[in-house]
């Protein structure tokens, strides 16, 4: 009787161990970090970092989302790129929203597209306003020039194909990001960084000569098995081949971010909230650094088509 009554005991201590850990893996906040080469890559902005920050879905780590903030501020970004889902469609809260990216602005400058989630949201209007009035640059179907050193890039953002209830099943959205970006980069011919909530249309942003993409909305694939990846994501269901971490396809990088929230699913597992922290470096993918690589900042400029913005 013995022996079944210690199973039983150690059986009931290690679900409880998994679950404390999976409990804790919710909130333990963590930096990946990420080299991205680039062939044409101008070289002013070698070295240049970008903080990813996807996903959120009016999570707070810490009062006032001190704990998140904190990890961006020891990051020392040159941008921050908010890649959609900030708030969560429901159980909105804009006023914490708002207020993160109020202090955010004050690390690095803040750059924003929105998500499926924004797009079911009926004061979305002035959550947009409010960003622009925090300081942050909404970039809605709109791309600018980043200057650096004399040197410039493209950094451009799409909204998401559910602002247009674009969906999957007869191709809408691909066809409407194809035409849209298609606009948005005409006669481009160097460096663009492009801000994209959804990671299944790589292949149309790779189509369309992006050089690298940052997106979100796939979660990590919520539950992350060992040797397997992401279990499942919306809009790429069971198994999704584009869940968490760096892509290439041609000239075109992706990283994909595995967020920082949770929404329809309440709980990760195996999949800790991460901010992304790239680099983006000059040359090919053959020998290029994998090791993290600190670097001073430096000053900028961002000039947008028809308007010019000075940053110190």
């Amino acid at each position: 009787m013995k022996k079944p009554l210690l199973w039983k005991a150690g059986g009931l201590c290690l679900a409880l161990a998994l679950l404390l850990w999976t409990l804790w893996g919710n909130t333990a906040l963590m930096v990946s970090h990420v080299t991205v080469p680039g062939s044409r890559l101008p070289p002013a902005f070698s070295g240049f970092r970008v903080a990813q920050v996807s996903d959120l879905h009016n999570a707070e780590f810490g009062a006032g989302n001190e704990r998140l903030l904190g990890l961006l501020a020891e990051s020392a970004p040159d941008l921050i790129a908010i890649t959609g889902d900030l708030v969560d469609a429901g159980h909105t809260d804009t006023e914490t929203a708002l207020a993160f990216v109020a202090e955010a602005v004050k690390i690095a400058p803040v750059y924003y597209v929105p998500g499926n989630h924004e797009a079911h949201l009926p004061q979305y209007a002035a959550l947009k306003a409010g960003l622009e009035e925090a300081g942050a640059v909404v970039l809605e179907d709109r791309a600018a020039a980043l200057w650096r050193d004399g040197e410039a890039i493209t950094v451009a953002g799409l909204s998401d194909p559910a602002f247009a209830g674009a969906g999957e099943l007869f191709g809408e959205a691909p066809a409407m990001v194809r035409a849209k970006l298609g606009a948005l980069l005409e006669g481009e011919r160097g460096y663009t960084l492009l801000l994209s909530h959804r990671p299944e249309l790589f292949d149309v942003y790779s189509g369309c000569g992006v050089d690298l993409v940052l997106a979100g909305h796939a979660h990590g694939g919520q539950f992350r098995l060992p040797l397997v990846g992401g279990l499942i994501a919306p809009n790429q269901g069971l198994f999704p081949r584009y869940d968490a971490g760096l892509y290439t396809s041609g000239g075109t990088s992706m990283v994909v971010s595995r967020g920082l929230g949770n929404s329809v699913i309440p709980l990760r597992f195996n999949n800790r909230p991460e901010v992304v922290l790239v680099q983006m470096e000059m040359g090919g993918y053959q020998g290029c650094p994998i090791t993290y690589i600190h670097r001073p900042r430096r000053g900028w400029v961002e000039r947008e088509r028809g308007m010019a913005l000075a940053h110190s």
